[in-house]
């Protein structure tokens, strides 16, 4: 009972920093109906925003709490910036060309961000130890400080995430552009404007997944967010692309069954139960767990 509830607790916590980088995919699929491959990149990019503003605001010497939080607020405003820069550079232009010509986009803009970082930095950086990690005993489970800090971050960005999509005129809008942007632009909204909200306020949740990352695991890599990128993308499939709770629920179920996979059967195994989630779900629920089956007009 007590290797179960770790591993709950573990996969929990793995699932919050899944579904941080699952909403930014399910937010654009909501507007504009493409999926954002350059995602991953971005979360990538956070690590080395974060590297490079630790090192030059002196908090990699001397690691305060504000000083770590001040890095991660400007890593997710960095995240936030080039998400919009993606958006207004690469996908506006390729709107009106189809899903596959965006599609095609976003794979080249990945590939470029990944290279670009490859040839700037390098391989395998390490990230300085920016909190001490604490570990506590509670009935024989194992509670480090890496885990309360993913917990609370997380529980408090999607609080803040609920009250900008429910409560302010800039939520409104993207509600609206989400159910149809030509009725949208009718109605005054400015359409190409909320897109780049939309990529912005994905790209700074990335941002804040990406710093979560490198502080459990210090080090950064052109190639880190493959794997949790595309992870991501299969929880907010399983969970319904386009739907924000779906998202979060998708990403906590991929993160348990991670975990308990890696603690009862086989680590190698946890890897693939990513993907053979992702065709189950295919196969007998298309429109994910929380997602709505919609009948198109021909």
């Amino acid at each position: 009972m007590t290797l179960f509830i770790q591993q709950v607790v573990n996969g929990l916590s793995l699932g919050a920093i899944y579904a941080l980088i699952a909403l930014g995919y399910t937010m654009v699929y909501g507007t504009l109906q493409m999926i954002n491959f350059a995602h991953s990149e971005v979360f990538m990019m956070g690590g080395f925003f974060a590297l490079l503003l630790a090192r030059a605001t002196g908090v990699a010497e001397n690691p305060t709490l504000a000083g770590v939080a001040l890095v991660a607020v400007a890593t997710m405003a960095s995240c936030a910036l080039l998400g919009a820069a993606i958006e207004r550079l690469a996908y506006r232009p390729m709107r009106k060309s189809g899903r596959l010509n965006l599609l095609i986009t976003a794979i080249g803009m990945s590939l470029l961000l990944q290279n670009s970082a490859l040839l700037v930095w390098g391989t395998n950086v390490p990230f300085p130890d920016l909190l001490p990690r604490h570990t506590w005993n509670v009935a024989g489970v194992t509670l480090s400080s890496n885990n309360l800090l993913v917990f609370g971050v997380t529980i408090a960005l999607m609080i803040g995430l609920h009250h900008v999509v429910e409560r302010t005129q800039m939520g409104r809008a993207m509600r609206a552009v989400a159910v149809s942007r030509d009725a949208a632009a009718l109605m005054g909204i400015p359409v190409d404007r909320v897109i780049a909200f939309t990529f912005a306020l994905g790209s700074a949740l990335a941002g804040a997944a990406s710093m979560l990352w490198v502080i459990d695991n210090p080090r950064v890599d052109p190639f880190m967010g493959t794997m949790p990128g595309l992870k991501a993308f299969v929880a907010a499939v399983l969970g319904g692309i386009g739907s924000i709770p779906g998202a979060v629920a998708g990403a906590l179920l991929l993160g348990l069954c991670e975990t308990m996979v890696s603690g009862y059967l086989s680590s190698t195994w946890r890897d693939a139960v990513a993907f053979m989630l992702l065709i189950v779900i295919l196969l007998y629920r298309p429109a994910g767990l929380l997602g709505k089956n919609v009948a198109e007009k021909v």
